[in-house]
């Protein structure tokens, strides 16, 4: 049922109003719902793109327990994801990450986590449009290669740049389309696996094979977890498109936790299947098959049945690369408004028809595939560049966390205890403008937590003993 169009315009001006509050104004196009905020994290995150992507890599590399890097690290981003909602819900603003940091910290470490960010999305687009290659080659039967893996890249990149630049509802369809066959493809393939093409059994998940690095698991396991960091990222995209979601600050959290319940059992349920198919455990450990997700579909489906499933996989991967290149892309409209980046008059611009930041979307399809073509002089085109996206997300989120997250806390925290405790003292209290302020109590505690820290630096480099009445 629909709200009504009182109800809807009241809501509208509440979302501009502490838009404005803000210290912005939005011509974006607010008419994503909850489902389809959620389905473009789900989308982003993918299960199936995400599992599928590096499941042969991982297990080689660690075996079958490389399935509980998938339990460790959701655990670990569950709790992220916690933080991040509660801060989207104070500041629901187009780019995610970089707006957060510039209003809780402040300009220069925004401008540094949202650089590192940015970069990451763009490799990140770059390695899941790099994976889709073989897929393709096997849904279309021809034999894929390094080569053949990039053009199909750029194609794909491209494609999503088009589907981008066609406005708001068209890439909420989009997501909610692809959310809807990566899950049921997911749970039938998955269902299908694990009924009818078994050949593993439970305590697999426990058998190392062997596998050590200097006489140590650990290692491999660390090294097999990379599937793990691959796919628990893409909750924050809920965020990215704040401005396009109407009543963000209650709806965007609901959705980020979403993603993470619904994205990380579709992750476990797809691996979990896929790992007790393996009819060879140690031909995929010695590299004798080095396309485990191939070798499992076709015993189980036939040629004709496994072309059905990869074309379901395919189409994970299409609206995988479409969801990030939409954060990409408004992370970067961000970043110019706010005259961070060289060309903010034309990467801020708004279409007045499609209602979306043309030029950030181009540049957010022009850099990605600049780094796919770097897949040409490369011998291992997806593991090489899954790294570094990884690597790159890992690391803004460090930096994100470090500068950010245990701090707001502490400052967000103050913030809803001191409202909760407002309403009986502004009775106590005289005249409007004599009240006290919750907000203002919590940015004076902000402050002072971050000159404290600045001093124990400055003694930590000095490294001498510096009294408190100097500083």
């Amino acid at each position: 049922m629909s709200a009504s169009p009182e109800l809807s315009a009241a809501v509208a001006d509440s979302d501009a109003e502490q838009l404005r509050q803000l210290g912005y104004t939005s011509n974006f196009n607010r008419s994503m719902s909850l489902w389809e905020n959620f389905a473009l994290g789900f989308t982003y995150l993918s299960p199936v793109v995400g599992v599928y992507t590096l499941f042969g890599l991982c297990l080689a590399a660690g075996g079958p327990p490389m399935f509980w890097a998938y339990l460790l690290v959701g655990c670990g981003q569950l709790l992220v994801c916690l933080i991040f909602g509660e801060v989207v819900s104070q500041f629901p603003i187009s780019g995610g990450v970089y707006p957060w940091a510039r209003r809780l910290v402040g300009k220069r470490w925004a401008w540094m986590v949202g650089w590192i960010y940015s970069i990451a999305l763009c490799v990140t687009i770059a390695a899941v449009a790099v994976g889709a290659g073989p897929y393709l080659a096997a849904m279309m039967g021809f034999e894929p290669s390094n080569n053949t893996n990039i053009v199909i890249a750029l194609v794909l990149t491209l494609f999503a740049t088009l589907v981008n630049l066609s406005g708001t509802k068209v890439l909420a369809r989009i997501a909610m389309f692809g959310f809807l066959c990566e899950l049921v493809g997911a749970v039938i393939v998955g269902v299908y696996l694990l009924v009818f093409e078994r050949h593993q059994p439970l305590s697999v998940l426990f058998n190392t094979f062997d596998i050590s690095v200097d006489g140590s698991y650990l290692p491999a396991f660390l090294t097999a977890s990379l599937a793990g960091m691959f796919l628990y990222y893409g909750f924050e995209a809920c965020g990215d498109v704040a401005e396009e979601t109407p009543n963000p600050s209650a709806k965007i959290p609901v959705a980020m936790r979403m993603t993470i319940y619904i994205g990380g059992i579709a992750a476990m349920f797809a691996c979990l299947a896929l790992i007790l198919a393996v009819p060879d455990m140690q031909a995929v450990i010695n590299g004798t098959d080095k396309d485990p997700v191939t070798t499992i579909l076709n015993n189980a489906f036939g040629p004709v049945g496994s072309k059905v499933v990869m074309g379901v996989v395919m189409i994970s991967f299409i609206s995988c690369v479409i969801s990030l290149q939409a954060a990409a892309s408004r992370l970067l409209y961000s970043y110019a408004r706010d005259e961070m980046v060289i060309g903010s008059r034309l990467l801020k611009k708004i279409s007045p028809t499609t209602q979306v930041p043309v030029a950030a979307l181009f540049v957010s399809g022009v850099l990605p595939a600049l780094i796919i073509a770097l897949g040409f002089f490369l011998q291992d085109a997806v593991a090489t560049i899954v790294s570094f996206a990884a690597i790159g997300i890992g690391g803004a989120c460090l930096l994100y966390g470090d500068g950010i997250i245990t701090p707001a806390i502490s400052v967000l925290g103050a913030v809803e205890g001191l409202k909760m405790a407002g309403a009986g003292l502004d009775q106590q209290q005289g005249p409007e403008d004599e009240r006290y302020h919750p907000e203002d109590i919590a940015s004076a505690h902000w402050r002072s937590m971050t000159r404290c820290e600045a001093f124990f630096e400055g003694v930590n480099r000095a490294g001498t003993d510096v009294s408190i009445d100097d500083a």
